[in-house]
């Protein structure tokens, strides 16, 4: 049966489920909607893991082989903490610039007979008609916004400050850098996503964000200082900001709905959920949400248990996950906590930080705990059993708005 499908928002969630929906279906009648222009996307790379290009090679191998051979790989983690530096393997991760990701998607998006309209905003208040409406529209979501009350949308701001930035350096690792200041303790996080360059996330606590004066300072101003605190891990190399940067430095907002459905209207990707950027999810749980809809829309005889189906699918699924980025959120805002620790230890504890346990015990027996558990699968056990106790017990306890 032809169905009529519109995407509000030309990202990854918007074209891959634009790809999956035509793949099912070729006489779908599928259009995608992109506000900017083709090619002017923000952002420098993206990255995922291994277990998402699985999945990508499972729904539509020639996307997921394009993808795969425009990424780099890493496979160590290194953190630098004032001039020690710690160097551990880790699980293979990916990168992937996102200008490339997205043309990738949508070329495959065309080659298959998607209308892709970019410079195309649509509103509120002129809606095409559809059997379907996708908001993919991202974190500031304008349909999501509209049905707030019914969609339960709740928006917590996290404390810290952080700026995404661009360098010439490319890292061999995923790579950590700790400085401390006069004003506090100031890191970033850099991933390879090309041959030629690297993502650099910059963040520091709102006190050391004021105290060097990177609140005022002219953007230009703002890079010249950075590029000076982290020269040892840059070697060099310039960091490179957002042309027409509104907001350069940001507070991260946490998007949390308390259900993704409004009749024939459907959230996905950012619009629907955000977890933060420090476990480098969010382009896997965009696509990630495309194949749940994809299936749940092939599953489900009516369109209401479709969509019901996607959303119990998904909410289960980002549990831990949601779970995990808040508590490693909260483990760069409890920095000091652990940063005066051998350097051994604290990169032990980096790699932890998305325990519930890790915030309620001391950092150093913590650490022992882990090393233990390491050789005892009783002590595996309890650590499981006791974490997300102590987490809801928090949770609980914790003020509500």
């Amino acid at each position: 049966m032809r169905v009529k499908i519109v995407c509000v928002g030309g990202g990854p969630a918007g074209l891959y489920l634009a790809i999956l929906l035509k793949l099912r279906d070729p006489s779908h009648d599928l259009t995608v909607h992109e506000r900017d222009a083709e090619g002017s996307t923000y952002g420098w790379g993206v990255t995922y893991w291994r277990g998402l290009l699985d999945q990508l090679h499972a729904h539509d191998p020639e996307t997921a082989r394009a993808i795969e051979a425009s990424s780099v790989r890493w496979s160590e983690g290194v953190a630098h903490v004032r001039d020690l530096t710690t160097r551990q393997p880790g699980d293979e991760g990916h990168g992937i610039g996102r200008h490339r990701l997205l043309r990738i998607l949508a070329e495959r998006a065309r080659s298959l007979g998607v209308r892709l309209e970019f410079e195309s905003l649509i509103t509120p208040d002129d809606l095409p008609a559809a059997d379907l409406l996708v908001a993919a529209d991202g974190v500031h979501s304008a349909l999501r916004t509209r049905h707030t009350d019914h969609f339960g949308t709740r928006i917590d701001t996290g404390r810290n400050r952080y700026t995404w930035l661009g360098t010439t350096k490319v890292f061999d690792a995923f790579t950590f850098a700790f400085v401390e200041t006069d004003h506090g303790w100031i890191w970033c996080y850099g991933y390879g996503y090309g041959p030629e360059a690297s993502t650099c996330v910059v963040e520091c606590a709102p006190e050391t964000w004021t105290g060097l004066g990177l609140d005022t300072a002219p953007e230009p101003d703002g890079l010249v200082l950075l590029e000076k605190l982290f020269a040892d891990v840059l070697d060099g190399h310039p960091l490179i900001g957002r042309p027409s940067a509104q907001a350069p430095w940001l507070n991260f907002r946490t998007v949390t709905n308390r259900t993704w459905h409004r009749g024939n209207l459907v959230l996905i990707g950012d619009a629907a959920h955000t977890t933060h950027y420090s476990i480098g999810a969010g382009t896997t749980l965009a696509l990630e949400d495309a194949i749940a809809l994809s299936g749940a829309l092939h599953e489900r005889p009516t369109l209401p248990q479709a969509l019901t189906r996607y959303e119990q699918r998904r909410k289960q699924a980002l549990l831990t996950l949601q779970s995990a980025a808040g508590h490693s959120a909260r483990w760069y805002e409890d920095l000091p906590r652990y940063i005066h620790l051998p350097p051994q230890q604290m990169f032990a504890l980096l790699g932890q930080r998305h325990s519930p346990l890790l915030p309620h015990v001391p950092p150093r027996l913590y650490y022992r705990i882990d090393r233990a558990a390491g050789r005892l699968e009783a002590m595996r056990r309890f650590k499981r059993w006791l974490g997300p106790k102590l987490a809801r017990t928090a949770q609980a306890r914790a003020p509500r708005e």
